[in-house]
């Protein structure tokens, strides 16, 4: 029994003590348990009520909706325009550079001071009219020292004429030989080709004193002087004195893409002029009226384009030169189509459509086909009848059979903006050529109208 003494069993009283540190620590634990329940707990129903929440304001969205949606059977405002029947031109637009019909830099043709200036700045100058004047007295010294020679040789010719005729008289008689005879005849020839040599530097002397009077060879506008009074200048000056442009008439020089060509040459060969407006940089604004002259004979194969010239009478000098235009040349018209504002153009999904007011106030959707764009007109060629009513604004709150309550717009209807024509640059059909717009249209006849 001695070695059971001898093991070291717990006794009673430390089994106890120990059991209770046991509980103590188990009940810790259930504290950090009941504690991370209870946080569990309270973001559960926290992250429930702002689902709930965000719910009922969806709930609350969707019977917004329906309400908007049920608001379509309500009456909407809208501008409306009456279609029409009528005609709608072809254009093609380039850009172009106005050029002076004829250019001058105005040159001394004779060495001298100039001594008057007859022109200002700026000035319309006529053909003949006096500009600049040089110093003439050397040139009047010429002439005159020219004609006193021609003084002098004329009075030698006299004298070996007379001298001629004697001799001529004497070997009739015989007293002298033939050889004085010619001799004196050679004399007389030379003394009349000096008399001629003499006439020709009173000539030049005459002409030099004309060209020290500069005259204007054109008619046009003087620009700034380049010389000024009291200069010397020589015929060898490189510079120029003044230079005159012509304006009246003027020409514009502009370019279209060689796909166009043919279309130009046919109304060319077929004898008729074509008309082409000038309009400013924003190109709305038209400057000047005028017509084709003629095509250039090449096309640029950098870039695909070809150059016309047109002429402007410019009466009242509207045209700059080197200024720059945008040109529209009529070569088409598009005869018997529907004309409606381009406001009322729509697309979507079913293509190209407009809505028509039918019954008096119920809108429908009408699909359309376009013919042709032309400034804010457009051409209906299948879809619309004359006298359709269509919407110009306030589309973007119509379904199809909307009530509308219509009002007109104050500009008018179709036909309010084929002033601006439309331009066909031969690329894609119905793409516009000129600024972006959001109602683009086919053009049937192979270019972009704008």
């Amino acid at each position: 029994m001695g070695h059971l003494n001898s093991m070291e069993l717990p006794e009673p009283g430390a089994r106890d003590s120990s059991a209770a540190r046991t509980s103590k620590s188990r009940w810790w634990l259930w504290i950090v348990i009941l504690a991370v329940v209870a946080i569990g707990i309270w973001y559960y129903r926290g992250h429930s009520t702002s689902e709930a929440d965000g719910k009922a304001a969806t709930g609350a969205g969707t019977t917004g909706k329906g309400k908007g949606a049920g608001a379509a059977g309500m009456t909407v405002p809208v501008v409306v325009a009456t279609a029409q029947k009528g005609d709608l031109p072809v254009y093609l637009i380039g850009l172009g550079s106005v050029t002076a019909f004829n250019t001058v830099t105005v040159r001394s043709r004779v060495d001298g001071q100039i001594v008057k200036v007859n022109f200002t700045e700026g000035q319309f100058v006529h053909a003949g009219d006096a500009l600049i004047e040089i110093d003439p007295r050397p040139y009047q010294v010429m002439l005159e020292q020219a004609e006193g020679q021609l003084a002098k040789d004329q009075a030698q010719l006299h004298d070996v004429q007379v001298d001629f005729e004697r001799y001529t008289l004497l070997f009739n008689e015989g007293v002298i030989a033939k050889q004085q005879v010619d001799t004196q005849q050679a004399q007389v020839g030379q003394y009349q080709g000096a008399i001629k040599a003499d006439q020709a530097t009173i000539d030049n002397a005459k002409l030099q004193l004309v060209y020290s009077r500069i005259t204007a060879p054109i008619s046009g506008r003087v620009g700034l002087r380049l010389v000024d009074q009291g200069n010397i200048v020589h015929s060898s000056d490189t510079t120029g004195l003044l230079v005159i442009t012509q304006l009246q008439p003027i020409s514009v020089i502009f370019t279209l893409p060689q796909d166009q060509l043919q279309q130009v040459l046919v109304k060319l060969r077929g004898g008729g002029q074509l008309p082409v407006e000038a309009y400013g940089r924003d190109d709305l604004t038209k400057i000047a009226d005028g017509k084709l002259a003629t095509i250039d004979n090449t096309i640029d194969p950098t870039t695909g384009t070809y150059k016309l010239k047109s002429i402007f009478s410019n009466e009242n000098n509207v045209l700059f030169p080197n200024q720059f235009v945008n040109v529209h040349m009529l070569v088409d018209t598009k005869r018997g189509l529907i004309v409606v504002p381009a406001a009322a153009i729509q697309r979507g999904p079913q293509g190209t459509y407009v809505y028509v007011v039918a019954g008096g106030n119920t809108a429908n959707i009408r699909t359309v086909t376009i013919a042709q764009t032309t400034g804010n007109d457009v051409g209906i060629s299948s879809g619309l009848n004359p006298g359709d009513v269509v919407v110009i604004d306030g589309t973007d709150k119509l379904q199809d059979g909307s009530k509308v309550a219509t009002s007109t717009s104050p500009t008018g209807g179709a036909g309010q903006g084929a002033a601006q024509p439309a331009a066909q640059n031969g690329a894609k059909p119905g793409a516009y050529s000129g600024k972006k717009s959001d109602n683009p249209a086919a053009n049937p006849s192979g270019g972009k109208s704008r």
